[in-house]
């Protein structure tokens, strides 16, 4: 029988590696980045069957940083080694400061517990927190081979299929070999060959921006005295994230014992590519900076060119940032194939999501195919669509109204209410656990399925996105006029906040 349990605090219990009863379900993981991850971690401890299949030779575990929300980390708590490793590599009592790009200081440093007190909120439990991607991504490789789970690597995966009347879905590799299983979670990215069977497939568009990014040892600032000093962490070795805002554009820095890290949003140069493999010299972020709109006036500061200068070669990618409308659909028609993370919903950057939802995807099919068993894996998977669809679109939604803050500051709003100069991370994205969530509303769920009601229709249970929200399709070719025209971005009702 499926393990029952209700949190309506979403404070679940620790259930440890070994505390479900096997399930028998086979499932084949197409790819190893966090949602993939993840979902190895917890469809192992779920009592599912797992293997995993790898297109490159190892695990990518390069990259700078990102935003890891709390509702990707409760399940941490089921992983008393993983959440050890989590706190050892977070930054622990952070800083941040906020400046225009010119150098103004318009936020003095604070603690980040301080800033999230002011906003009501409590330090203890944060919304989330950055991270060093090449860290966490560790953290998680290591786990999955302490666990054993079988990866097999350099394994191109050039189509996908099902067998509804066998009940399996599969993959087939460049090489001709087919893999089969009682259900395939296709999380490898975007441009997932599973687009085929899934039938989702979006086109991307250029959004005209892209993103200078790089990550390199902290030594590297010793280059340059005055750079290290300004750049330098807070007494104690406190960590401290810089954030750095102008016309149309908008920079980030960490400074951490044992890295540096900055970040730029920029419109395209011509060199940007979709891929973190993309690297540039330092001198066409310095030429391109001095030619960003709006800085015939005012240029950047000076100390944030000095910065670049000091970054070493083959360290600054320049990623593209591409515009997708969501996807319609994320799984295929007989519910054996099913996609998560960014093959199923891409974030930009600024959203600060992408990361937290891929994971969230994650915990939620491993807990669905749990509870449904085995001889209900396409209810499982139709219940876990009504679970992220609708809130996946909302997330995405105020990606694109943070980036759009983020671009277009209101300097005289800011003067008066510093918050409006950082992102929305609204209560209903942190405060959300997945797997509760699941173990609490799945028979609800599948009950309305079977009534045939319609997910934008549901009632039986509290939502996980935004309450008094109705879904209704949305496009990008919209938002991207309302950005082009300075118009805030329409939500849409309901409690954004």
């Amino acid at each position: 029988m499926p393990h029952a349990l209700t949190s309506r605090d979403s404070n679940m219990e620790a259930k440890p590696l070994g505390s479900y009863e096997k399930t028998g379900i086979d499932v084949l993981i197409v790819g190893t980045g966090l949602a993939g991850l993840v979902a190895a971690l917890e469809c192992t401890r779920k009592g599912h069957n797992v293997r995993v299949l790898e297109r490159n030779a190892d695990i990518n575990t390069a990259g700078d940083m990102y935003f890891m929300g709390l509702s990707a980390t409760r399940f941490l708590k089921h992983w008393p080694e993983l959440l050890e490793e989590y706190k050892r590599i977070s930054l622990h009592n952070a800083w941040i400061e906020t400046f225009k790009h010119s150098g103004e200081v318009v936020i003095p440093p604070k603690k980040v517990a301080d800033r999230l007190r002011a906003q009501g909120l409590d330090p203890d439990t944060p919304p989330g927190e950055f991270q060093m991607r090449p860290l966490v991504y560790r953290m998680f490789v290591t786990a999955v081979e302490k666990l054993g789970v079988s990866v097999e690597f350099n394994r191109k995966i050039v189509d996908y299929f099902e067998d509804e009347s066998t009940g399996k879905g599969g993959c087939t590799t460049d090489d001709g070999k087919k893999y089969e299983a009682d259900i395939v979670i296709a999380a490898d990215g975007v441009g997932s060959k599973s687009q085929k069977l899934v039938g989702g497939q979006v086109r991307a568009q250029p959004s005209g921006r892209a993103m200078w990014r790089a990550a390199f040892p902290i030594q590297e600032l010793d280059k340059n005295p005055k750079v290290k000093e300004f750049f330098k962490m807070m007494p104690g070795n406190e960590p401290i994230v810089r954030t750095w805002l102008g016309p149309s554009t908008y920079a980030l820095t960490l400074t951490r014992e044992d890295v540096m890290v900055w970040i730029m949003n920029h419109d395209v140069t011509g060199t940007e590519k979709e891929s973190w493999n993309n690297t540039i010299d330092k001198e066409e972020v310095l030429d391109g900076m001095d030619k960003m709109a709006g800085m015939e006036k005012v240029k950047w500061a000076p100390i944030f060119k000095e910065l670049v200068e000091v970054t070493p070669p083959n360290t600054i990618v320049n990623f593209e940032l591409l515009w997708r409308n969501p996807q319609p659909v994320w799984a295929s028609p007989a519910a054996r194939v099913i996609q998560i993370g960014d093959a199923a919903h891409s974030y930009l950057p600024a959203s600060g999501n992408g990361a937290t939802q891929a994971i969230e995807d994650a915990i939620s099919i491993a807990s669905c195919l749990q509870i449904g068993g085995k001889g209900n894996i396409p209810q499982s998977v139709r219940v876990h669509l009504r679970f992220r669809f609708i809130r996946n679109s909302c997330a995405q939604k105020l990606g694109f109204s943070n980036a759009e803050l983020l671009q277009d500051t209101d300097w005289d709003k800011v003067k008066l209410d510093p918050r409006r100069a950082a992102p929305k991370l609204p209560k209903w994205v942190w405060s959300h656990d997945p797997e509760a969530y699941a173990y609490e509303n799945y028979h609800k769920a599948a009950e309305s399925i079977k009534k045939g009601i319609n997910m934008a229709d549901e009632d039986s249970y509290e939502p996980n996105y935004p309450k008094g929200y109705k879904y209704e399709p949305w496009n990008i070719e919209k938002i991207m006029e309302d950005m082009r025209a300075h118009k805030p971005i329409d939500l849409g009702p309901g409690d954004w906040e």
